[in-house]
């Protein structure tokens, strides 16, 4: 039986961070191996994050200044980094250069497209080595890539709306069912911890409560993910984001044409075939559509979609959890597949 890695854990101080924390902490593979908690300054676990207070001796638990030298005397063979895009740009290739595994949920290594990428605005030390770790990197939704995950020294996890969509659009776009011509349309809203946790001027409570707004239009970075995974051109479609007046959660209502027309069975037989083996993904029965209050707390992505009566106009809903599903949880989840456990271990 492999044995249980060391792991430790960058960025704890963040939404995600401390969600990803929360699930590492209670891992049942992890039962008997407390994660390495790093930061930029030493602190308590739960006097940053007061909920991740339990029986078990979290109390305890300190935020260690982050060193190399500190994962190399720990022993430690994946880490996660729930850090800024620049940092993980950086960090990555030297954690792999020490023979450690990274899952990376930041944007740093999703993107392979050079022209995708500029939107990060990278300016790498050493082109030829980013170039390299690049190609190495793995683009980290199991429902999609579920081998390559298993051998891969980078993961990059997906970005919490590209993976609303992607998993709502992939079975379509791969049974060649969408008119690409006619393009795709989705509309996607996020509540507010979307944006992370430093504040700004369109997050706080006097801007977002009792508010709706699109922003980002035809310049999101996620749009990078969607063409890469997807097969498409940016002309094919169109992704507007939002953002509610909620903690947390995504919906994505998404309008595609169907190059000849279907069935509900059909399209329904489509999905069903595609994630028969994915835990982490629920297709709703034939005319339900899922709510966020569903999905939020939880690390699936839910998806539904009515068809027209023409059987050639399809809207498919998708919802899920930005800071699980969409971030900590699918971190987890990429764990469990290249630890070659369980893929919703810890996770249900």
């Amino acid at each position: 039986m492999k044995k249980t890695p060391h792991i430790a854990l960058m960025g704890v101080t963040g939404y995600a961070g401390a969600e990803l924390a929360r699930l590492l902490l209670h891992h049942p593979r992890l039962a008997g191996t407390r994660p390495l908690f790093l930061g930029r300054e030493p602190a308590r676990l739960t006097a940053l994050h007061p909920q991740l207070r339990d029986s078990t001796g979290s109390a305890s638990l300190q935020i260690e200044p982050f060193s190399w030298e500190l994962l190399q005397s720990s022993g430690i063979e994946v880490l996660f980094l729930a850090t800024p895009h620049e940092q993980s740009r950086e960090w990555a290739p030297q954690a792999l250069a020490q023979g450690i595994r990274v899952i990376d949920l930041s944007g740093a290594w999703r993107l392979n497209d050079e022209g995708n990428r500029a939107v990060y605005k990278f300016a790498d030390q050493d082109s030829a080595l980013a170039a390299e770790v690049q190609a190495k990197s793995v683009y980290g939704m199991p429902e999609l890539h579920r081998e390559a995950i298993r051998d891969a020294q980078l993961i990059a996890n997906p970005g919490c709306y590209a993976t609303s969509a992607i998993l709502a659009l992939k079975p379509l776009t791969s049974a060649g069912l969408v008119d690409l011509e006619r393009g795709i349309v989705c509309d996607s809203k996020s509540g507010v911890s979307g944006a992370g946790k430093a504040p700004t001027a369109k997050t706080h409570f006097m801007y977002a409560a009792d508010n709706l707004s699109a922003y980002a239009v035809f310049g999101h970075r996620h749009t990078g993910e969607l063409l890469e995974q997807l097969g498409i051109a940016s002309e094919q479609i169109i992704f507007t984001p939002h953002l509610l007046p909620i903690p947390r959660g995504i919906l994505s209502t998404i309008y595609v044409s169907f190059r000849q027309a279907q069935t509900p069975e059909s399209v329904a037989k489509i999905f069903g075939e595609f994630y028969a083996s994915s835990p982490m993904v629920r297709l709703y029965a034939r005319g339900e559509l899922p709510q966020i209050q569903h999905s939020v707390r939880t690390n699936y992505c839910d998806i539904g979609f009515q068809l027209a009566q023409d059987g050639r106009r399809c809207v498919i809903v998708s919802c899920l959890d930005n800071l699980l599903k969409g971030a900590a949880g699918q971190a987890v989840q990429n764990l469990n597949v290249s630890e070659g456990w369980k893929e919703s271990e810890g996770l249900e």
